[in-house]
């Protein structure tokens, strides 16, 4: 897959088109890729999807702008799955942000991926004020001779699809329905860096994994899987919050202890997959108090896999 970044993209082909955040790649998502991928090979274009990093909610308001589902690699990683041909990503900055929608269609859209086949959610909006929406794409159309469409919604389990549905069931801990909306189990990659050795002091050492953003949709103590290391996943049991009891501050890591596992892997891609929520995180009054707990979770982990000692 091909991926470029910038406001000025430069396409090697003709191309069939998708534009939006795709935050976690849900099912929605997947349908319109789907759509987009059929078009490009039937018309021998190229599928591809523009997409905006960071998040234009991160831009305009930092300070509450949702959770991230994905980071951009993750997100690259399911786009491609899904069968796109190039990913243009647009950096989010004031000169996207005030760049009215009719010159996004033409400069970045048209000129800069060559396109003939646009295809858009039903709630789409887009350029400076967020004022481009389906009506203005079809009167473009005819100016810059390309075919639009608009996926409707999917609605799974009366439930519409939606990144927010996914991070409502996240916070909820209800993974049964996150998975249902994704179409798949819920993961998180990063890769293996030193931290400060305290899981090793306390007795349960741990693969600490570089987030790039701080806010995450999920937050406490969770039965897991591991993926990375062997041809098959690794039972374990992750901590993914600010480690309270040994004043960590506002940094959110994400800490597994594998069971039944040693060895070196710093630098190593993992992807840890979440499965159930065994609590949420706390402050202790003391590391005796936080080392009884992690022993009790290891000791339900090792009940929930079915593992000895």
């Amino acid at each position: 897959m091909r991926i470029t970044h910038g406001l000025h993209p430069s396409a090697t082909q003709a191309s069939a088109v998708t534009v939006g955040n795709f935050d976690g790649v849900h099912l929605g998502h997947q349908s319109m890729l789907k759509r987009v991928v059929e078009l490009a090979r039937a018309h021998h274009l190229c599928a591809t999807v523009v997409t905006f990093d960071p998040h234009p909610r991160e831009w305009f308001t930092p300070g509450k702008a949702p959770a991230r589902l994905s980071s951009l690699r993750d997100k690259l990683s399911m786009l491609a799955q899904c069968g796109i041909e190039h990913v243009h990503v647009c950096p989010f900055h004031s000169a996207l942000a005030q760049m009215p929608a009719p010159d996004f269609v033409k400069d970045i859209l048209v000129r800069g991926m060559d396109m003939r086949y646009l295809i858009i959610g039903d709630d789409f909006r887009f350029g400076a004020q967020r004022a481009g929406d389906f009506a203005l794409l079809r009167t473009l159309s005819i100016q810059h001779a390309y075919d639009l469409e608009a996926m409707p919604s999917l609605i799974i389990d009366q439930v519409r699809v939606s990144s927010t549905a996914v991070r409502d069931a996240l916070t909820a801990a209800n993974f049964h329905l996150v998975n249902r909306l994704l179409g798949r189990p819920y993961c998180i990659s990063g890769h293996v860096v030193h931290g400060d050795k305290r899981g090793r002091q306390l007795g349960f050492p741990t693969a600490n994994l570089q987030l790039k953003s701080k806010n995450t949709a999920l937050s406490g103590v969770f039965l897991v899987r591991v993926h990375g290391i062997a041809d098959h996943s690794l039972p374990a049991v992750a901590n993914l919050g600010t480690r309270p009891t040994l004043n960590a501050g506002l940094q959110t890591r994400l800490e597994v202890h594998l069971l039944n596992f040693t060895g070196d892997l710093y630098g190593r891609l993992l992807e840890v997959e979440f499965l159930s929520k065994i609590r949420n995180e706390q402050k202790f009054r003391n590391l005796d108090a936080l080392t009884q707990q992690i022993n009790d979770d290891v000791r339900d982990a090792r009940q929930y896999f079915n593992l000895t000692a």
